[in-house]
């Protein structure tokens, strides 16, 4: 399958934002039996770790998994770094990896296209990837579903999040605040975060926690000052792992305490006892964090 994203993302729109759009707007069964190779002028736009992000929610699309052609951007990451080919080595690489790309008139099974600038930071409202609308929106109304099975699925979700339709979801009260999972814990993630956090402060009553995609990133982050932010403003930080992306009967949060999270899954009880998590990008868990409630980012940046 090919999934294009056209145009020039919004102020504010991170590739997190792009997947919970595509999600929404074709399920989370949308890309089953798929591989995907995401295409299109939005995508190249993307530094290589938001394209990481593309292909690490790609399984939350319910795909094989996803592919980007590699390019300049590509080999300059990769270039020098541990493991990667030296001297002409280097040479032959490039060779190969210029040439992986689809062909030009390349047939798919299927092809999507999505305008970039339709989309806005975006956070989920249910218990699925696929609950998912603008920050600034409100929750759906399931009523307006011919479909039994899938009303009967929406009014669970929205009893198990204590919400109802027509509820906007940027003046929901949140409990805590999670920055972390192999989903959005890059340091390209935290950097983001930080420009939100720098100069603020959590929310009184607020739980915040920043955790790390690796130890290499805990080192990067530490080496630029980000761990510094991060604490100054509240949050702490932690050693990297997957920590509270998943509960497994260790630590977690509480019991149906309300959580905007970068993670990828928001199931019940994914990070705790009835756990209600709102899925968003490093920037809109931020913003909410600063702001005792989900939050657009936009009202943070340049400010």
């Amino acid at each position: 399958m090919q999934v294009t994203f056209d145009g020039v993302l919004g102020r504010g729109v991170t590739a997190k934002d792009v997947m919970l759009f595509l999600i929404a707007r074709h399920t989370a069964a949308g890309g089953s039996g798929y591989m995907l190779e995401f295409d299109g002028s939005a995508v190249r736009a993307l530094d290589v770790e938001a394209r990481l992000t593309l292909c690490n929610l790609a399984v939350e699309f319910s795909a094989f998994s996803g592919i980007i052609a590699p390019d300049d951007k590509v080999f300059e990451y990769v270039h020098g770094r541990p493991f990667a080919p030296k001297g002409s080595h280097w040479d032959d690489a490039l060779l190969q990896w210029r040439a992986l790309g689809s062909d030009a008139g390349a047939r798919f099974d299927r092809s999507l296209t999505l305008p970039a600038g339709d989309i806005a930071p975006m956070v989920t409202w249910g218990n699925s990837p696929q609950h998912g609308v603008a920050v600034d929106g409100v929750v759906p109304d399931p009523s307006l579903l011919s479909d039994t099975a899938q009303r009967q699925s929406m009014e669970r979700a929205l009893t198990y999040m204590d919400l109802a339709p027509g509820q906007r979801l940027d003046e929901l009260s949140i409990d805590a605040a999670f920055i972390g999972s192999c989903t959005n814990a890059r340091l390209s993630d935290l950097r983001l975060a930080a420009s939100i956090l720098k100069g603020r402060r959590v929310a009184e009553g607020v739980k915040a926690i920043c955790v790390p995609g690796s130890s290499q990133v805990k080192r990067d982050a530490e080496a630029e000052g980000l761990d510094r932010v991060f604490r100054e403003a509240g949050f702490e930080w932690r050693e990297s792992g997957c920590s509270m992306c998943f509960y497994a009967g260790g630590e977690s949060f509480g019991f149906r305490e309300r959580v905007v999270s970068t993670t990828n899954r928001n199931f019940e009880s994914r990070q705790g006892p009835e756990t209600r998590t709102h899925l968003a990008s490093p920037q809109t868990v931020a913003a909410s964090a600063v702001l005792g409630h989900i939050a657009d980012p936009r009202t943070l940046m340049d400010h």
